[in-house]
């Protein structure tokens, strides 16, 4: 029986994780959730998991007599740090939007706690920071990313030997086929339809730019020690193989699956042990064709954004990543058009000068950094929409 705490659990990572918990409930105790202000929702997780402890760092304005006493409360900015602190737990997942899972993660391999890792920003922006904390206390970092995950279950068949090339596999998003000035305006609600995951708002329009694929090149180097120029991405449209591994020889090891999250959430959760997630198996009967295509830099700038920001190193990710939440966000609440989101991203990221061998605090200001500089690009003419 492992105990597991869940960072960000009303999201689409932490309720899977919850679902595939309650169908092994005899290998996994849930003692800790917490999410941001999704109150409703974890009200309802309390009452089905009864963890030892709940979390959310916007306080509501009331709590159901049913709930109020069923478990320890906190609340509070600094809520998730907390939760971390005083769960019993052994794994914490930790699956909340942004940065702001980089000090969550930081303070569970402080306290020895094994951390299963579902967002990409703690590596992307802290990435030296974390591989160095995980290597302190002796625990291994566990992807859920379906991307990096497949990459790890690859690694795991290798034995000794180290990969000579890791390809991550991109859908192409909603946009794969569209001409550049088409994606240059594309609308909210096109950004938001993926053909095949269904994800979080935020995450939808990093795919559909690619800048999720550079987030995850940018992981991908810190996770498995590789240098950006062994890093590949291809567009695999029918999203069956997560990613591959090529060894010195030319062999390519493969990961396959139906597109389900659950595998990856469950495998991070069980390893090194498989379980059964519930989900729909592979028919290969059923499937007509696996077909891949090299990312078009010209419709897809963002991609490349990446490399850039691992050549120059220091905290030059971190500012790409705080530039592009900012981006997001201002496409999503209608600030600026879809093509504008990468061009953003590059000007701040030459806007803003990198910290070399940066402390944690020294993260933050990059980050902070960033997104001062793109909201005062935002107000310039060449933004307007």
């Amino acid at each position: 029986m492992r105990k597991l705490a869940i960072l960000g659990a009303t999201g689409s990572i932490g309720t899977q994780a919850l679902d595939v918990a309650a169908r092994h409930s005899d290998r996994f105790a849930v003692t800790a959730i917490a999410a941001h202000s999704s109150a409703e929702k974890l009200f309802e997780q309390v009452r089905a998991f009864r963890p030892q402890i709940a979390a959310l760092t916007v306080e509501p304005e009331e709590i159901p007599a049913d709930v109020k006493n069923a478990c320890q409360w906190i609340f509070g900015p600094d809520a998730l740090l907390r939760v971390v602190r005083a769960c019993d737990a052994d794994d914490v997942l930790v699956s909340v939007v942004g940065i702001a899972g980089l000090s969550a993660v930081m303070e569970s391999l402080r306290c020895g706690k094994r951390v299963l890792l579902a967002n990409k920003e703690p590596l992307v922006a802290g990435g030296e920071l974390v591989t160095r904390a995980a290597q302190a206390a002796g625990q291994p970092l566990l992807p859920v990313d379906s991307e990096h995950s497949a990459i790890f279950q690859c690694m795991q068949g290798a034995g000794p030997n180290r990969p000579k090339r890791l390809i991550l596999t991109a859908s192409g998003g909603p946009f794969r086929t569209w001409a550049k000035e088409d994606i240059l305006c594309a609308t909210k609600e096109q950004a938001l339809k993926h053909p095949n995951w269904s994800m979080g708002r935020k995450i939808t329009v990093d795919s559909a730019s690619m800048l999720n694929k550079a987030l995850e090149v940018i992981e991908a180097r810190w996770l498995f020690d590789m240098p950006a120029e062994q890093i590949d991405v291809l567009i695999h449209p029918q999203s069956v193989i997560h990613s591959m591994v090529e060894f010195e020889d030319g062999a390519v090891m493969a990961q396959l699956g139906t597109p389900d999250m659950r595998l990856p959430i469950l495998y991070a959760m069980s390893w090194p042990e498989r379980l059964e997630t519930g989900g729909a198996r592979l028919d290969f009967s059923q499937m007509k064709a696996l077909t891949f295509e090299q990312p078009d830099p010209s419709r897809f700038p963002g991609l490349g954004l990446a490399y850039e920001a691992l050549r120059v190193g220091g905290t030059m990710s971190a500012i790409l990543n705080g530039a592009n939440e900012v981006a997001v966000d201002a496409f999503l609440h209608d600030r600026i058009h879809f093509g504008h989101i990468a061009q953003l991203v590059e000007e701040t990221m030459h806007a803003v000068a990198p910290v070399y061998h940066a402390t944690l605090d020294q993260v933050f200001e990059s980050d902070l950094a960033a997104r001062a500089k793109a909201q005062e690009l935002l107000g310039t003419s060449r933004f307007a929409v």
